[in-house]
């Protein structure tokens, strides 16, 4: 006992009470990220231009063929605030959580999608009824369906990082369960690729391991594991030592990414994409390591809330409107336009749609889960008979972190 008690001495805890700054600078990060993301399809793919935008953008498409990595820094964001969203809670408020985030905007994305897709066929092909009931629950990947928006793959992932991270989290979320976790999904994604190298994958085993080891972006979520506990506890040299072995899978990564990237491309340079990635990674350190805490600007919660919407429609319904008015508009500025206009729709989104269905659908969902609570029963007793169940009264949220905003806590 006395030996455990010393080994934890060095471990930096929170102040009991005391709430830590808003880390506004989160939402503006991920906003970048998803501009990164816009401008890259905009002027890098097909889309709605007919032809190869490099003819209309020869000097900014040098530039923006490297946005699809805004994807890779929603990932690394993304272990970070999973992390620190979970701490404390219960398997069951982080399902209530994260569904409540995550669905409403995706819905109104997908019925919004689908009749634009739908009425202009010609730019990116009708959707048929099975597709869109089946994009619903954003499990069509793995049911080999065809997405209604492309981006919609990276939902995919997001949803098998949480699985994954529930199982942290069933038993509580603790700084030992969280290292560990880092080292045992390292270790599960360089297997992986092992295996495919040895041509195992050709077993159930094999595809099953590879399919949720997701080597490719595991770096990116076990980073910003790593980078929350240096910012609730203190770096250490283990949790520098996860970072670092992270930053050199994701550049390897990068590598085996970076060809299909760009459509048609022999094969853009590897650096500037090494120097993104690099440069994402010094950002989250000074992050984890409090250099923002005096970035309080509330308009960035703003920015943050219009992240997940703009990403989600931004993409089929933006090629439609490149499609309708090129040639009628300077490219650039048809361009800055267009997002101009996804950036008011998901403004829309969030306010009409994601706020007030993501409340109804949270306390729906609060509702079952108390309902499972109470009548799940606990070993040597019975259940609960429901005219005897009292509701408890609710209890004051823990204040060792600063609440969330819904938009904060997504990714």
């Amino acid at each position: 006992m006395m030996s455990s008690t010393r080994g934890m001495r060095g471990i930096r805890r929170p102040a009991e009470g005391r709430a830590r700054p808003r880390l506004y600078i989160l939402d503006g990060l991920r906003l970048v990220a998803a501009l990164m993301v816009v401008l890259y399809h905009y002027t890098v793919l097909w889309g709605g231009w007919g032809h190869d935008p490099r003819t209309i953008f020869p000097t900014l498409h040098d530039i923006s063929q490297y946005g699809w990595l805004g994807v890779e820094v929603f990932f690394l964001i993304s272990g970070f605030v999973i992390c620190m969203s979970t701490w404390g809670r219960h398997l069951g408020d982080f399902a209530v959580s994260r569904i409540s985030r995550l669905f409403p905007a995706y819905w109104a994305a997908i019925i919004l999608t689908t009749l634009v897709v739908n009425h202009w066929p010609e730019v990116r092909g009708d959707r048929t009824l099975d597709e869109v009931l089946t994009n619903l629950t954003m499990l069509q990947k793995g049911l080999g369906v065809r997405h209604v928006d492309d981006v919609y793959w990276t939902l995919f992932i997001e949803l098998k990082f949480y699985l994954l991270f529930a199982l942290v989290v069933a038993g509580g979320v603790t700084y030992r369960k969280c290292v560990l976790f880092c080292a045992l999904w390292t270790v599960a994604g360089v297997a992986s690729v092992a295996a495919a190298g040895n041509k195992v994958p050709a077993s159930a085993f094999g595809q099953l391991l590879d399919m949720w080891a997701m080597p490719l972006y595991s770096p990116y979520f076990v980073a910003g594991i790593a980078f929350y506990l240096m910012h609730r506890f203190k770096p250490t040299a283990a949790l520098w030592g996860i970072v670092g072995v992270s930053f050199l899978l994701a550049q390897h990564s990068l590598v085996l990414r970076l060809p299909d990237a760009v459509s048609g491309d022999s094969g853009p340079p590897a650096w500037p994409g090494r120097l993104i990635i690099g440069v994402a990674f010094v950002l989250m350190a000074l992050i984890a390591l409090g250099a923002f805490n005096w970035m309080q600007w509330r308009w960035l919660t703003t920015a943050g809330a219009l992240t997940y919407p703009l990403y989600l429609v931004h993409e089929n319904i933006g090629f439609v409107i490149i499609h309708e008015f090129r040639g009628r508009i300077p490219a650039l500025v048809l361009v800055a336009l267009t997002a101009v206009a996804m950036m008011l729709l998901a403004y829309a989104i969030h306010r009409v749609v994601e706020r007030p269905l993501g409340k109804v659908l949270a306390k729906k969902l609060r509702g079952a889960v108390e309902e499972l609570r109470l009548n799940t029963p606990l070993p040597g007793r019975r259940p609960v008979p429901p005219a005897a169940v009292v509701r408890p009264e609710p209890q004051p949220q823990p204040q060792h972190e600063p609440k969330l905003m819904p938009e904060q806590e997504r990714v």
